[in-house]
């Protein structure tokens, strides 16, 4: 793999348009100019959502609500982590040729005000988390454990991933509790193929930053796995796609279901067939290409609702 420089941070963004140079680093900071991993964080929530609004007859008005609600928490809870990540890991990123650049190892913002910026995220986000059932609260407030211990993750495992899989897919059982008041086992069967789903594709995008890592001693799966990836990569998603249709199909999906589970299916292959661990390029695009995964599976869950 080439060491070339290939920061993460787009040249030139809609957030050039919009808002301020002294806005600008912020809104880097929590990655709103890159939307894939809030969209990532947001559909296991959506999956549950759409399943226990169908399997409980919740109504359209009640389940529309919580979509806004679970959307707005998604990108600003996505930002929080991001930036809570950024403070703790900015002696690396410094180091890293895609990080180096990012607002904290570049200069563009101090730890301090990353800190403060971070404490008002989470207060956003609380006031975000009080609108939902008491289940749902608690269940929410044990997911800042798992954020607050994930940086740490890559000193002391050579999986990271696995952990991100926990934390990121946390509100997939937000999202069924939120609706129903407590969780179900196809809540827990989809948070378990979200897990292997997070696990193959940030695999995929840890191979980045394979040969930085390598030198400043961070571990990760596309360390421990090398030339191994692409089998481990198909046997994750290999699962995570067996969960999700068991637990479409004990939530009650039918043929509609079914056809957008061999749907999604065709995505996760293309994936691993055209996958390339040598290529930053190519393993960027995959784990992009994520978005339709998880599109195609809650459009599924949504036509067979309907």
């Amino acid at each position: 793999m080439s060491r070339v420089s290939f920061s993460d941070i787009p040249a030139k963004s809609w957030i050039y348009c919009w808002f301020p140079a002294a806005a600008r680093p912020y809104l880097q900071l929590m990655r709103l100019d890159r939307p894939i991993g809030t969209w990532l964080l947001l559909l296991p929530c959506l999956w549950n959502l759409v399943l226990a609004s169908d399997s409980h007859g919740v109504t359209p008005a009640t389940t529309g609500s919580l979509v806004t609600w679970f959307s707005i928490g998604a990108l600003v809870m996505r930002g929080a982590g991001c930036t809570y990540n950024d403070i703790v890991d900015r002696h690396f990123d410094s180091q890293v040729t895609r990080t180096a650049t990012r607002p904290l190892p570049s200069g563009a913002i101090s730890p301090r005000n990353a800190i403060f910026f971070l404490i008002l995220q989470l207060l956003t986000g609380f006031c975000i988390l009080v609108q939902l059932n008491n289940f749902a609260i608690c269940l929410g407030t044990s997911s800042l454990g798992l954020m607050f211990s994930y940086p740490f993750m890559k000193r002391i495992t050579f999986w990271p991933q696995l952990w991100l899989g926990f934390t990121f897919n946390w509100g997939g059982l937000m999202g069924w509790s939120a609706v129903t008041g407590n969780i179900d086992i196809p809540a827990v069967i989809l948070y378990a193929s979200g897990l292997f789903w997070t696990l193959g594709y940030d695999t995929i995008y840890a191979h980045q930053d394979r040969e930085d890592d390598m030198l400043i001693g961070v571990k990760s799966s596309a360390l421990v796995l090398g030339e191994w990836t692409q089998s481990a990569v198909a046997f994750f998603y290999a699962c995570a796609w067996v969960l999700a249709a068991i637990a479409g199909l004990l939530a009650g999906g039918g043929g509609v279901f079914l056809l957008g589970i061999f749907l999604a299916g065709i995505n996760l292959t293309w994936q691993v067939t055209t996958l390339n661990v040598h290529d930053r390029t190519n393993c960027l695009a995959k784990f992009r290409s994520n978005l339709w995964y998880g599109s195609i599976l809650l459009v599924a869950f949504i036509a067979d609702n309907i």
